[in-house]
């Protein structure tokens, strides 16, 4: 599970996220919420990409710790990435941070049609070049929890139905998923999804 305590965190005087205690357990969540309602915020903290107070444990792993990082996989919203290095370098290392084989991480390219540019510097990529990329790198690796913020957009109808069955597969495989979206998606999985919205900064069922 995720667990969060007393988890504050605003820019510039403004509150953007204030939790007292959550949890997310294993399972599928849809995170809902307008723009500018903290779900990126919520998902870079989960990730420990930004400081915040308070306290965030994937699994009883403290939230940006290596043991935390080994269970967690994050894809943004609007990625960026060094624009003199390949989308195929990137997957490639992160396949070899997540011991992943080679072989997969090429087949997941070709499923998704990455491996089509991805010897190409990400310079030359458009946005949903790039959102192919970033979703593909939450994919790799033996991870027990996948966040995707804002998966859906960027990226072509054609792709959306191959996230879609990724996500599925992953799902019934055991794979825990924390989705920020505005499409919930009707899976056919045994355990039904929980749906949260995040308003006043705040996380409600």
């Amino acid at each position: 599970m995720i667990e969060i305590k007393n988890l504050n965190k605003a820019y510039n005087g403004q509150q953007v996220l204030l939790v007292d205690h959550f949890v997310f357990e294993k399972g599928l969540h849809y995170l809902l919420g307008p723009n500018g309602s903290g779900k990126s915020t919520l998902f870079k903290t989960l990730a420990g990409l930004i400081p915040f107070e308070g306290e965030i444990a994937v699994a009883s792993h403290k939230s940006g710790s290596i043991g935390a990082k080994t269970l967690l996989a994050f894809s943004e919203a609007e990625p960026q990435y060094p624009s003199t290095v390949s989308g195929k370098d990137i997957l490639y290392f992160i396949g070899e941070v997540r011991k992943e084989n080679p072989d997969k991480v090429k087949e997941l390219a070709k499923n998704m049609g990455v491996d089509t540019y991805w010897n190409q510097a990400t310079a030359t990529y458009s946005s949903g070049m790039l959102k192919k990329i970033s979703l593909l790198s939450a994919f790799i690796g033996d991870t027990e929890w996948v966040l995707l913020d804002e998966p859906f957009i960027l990226i072509d109808a054609a792709t959306q139905e191959i996230l879609k069955k990724m996500i599925l597969a992953n799902s019934q495989e055991g794979k825990s998923f924390v989705i920020s979206t505005h499409l919930v998606l009707d899976l056919d999985i045994e355990k039904k999804p929980k749906i949260w919205h995040i308003r006043d900064a705040k996380i409600h069922s």
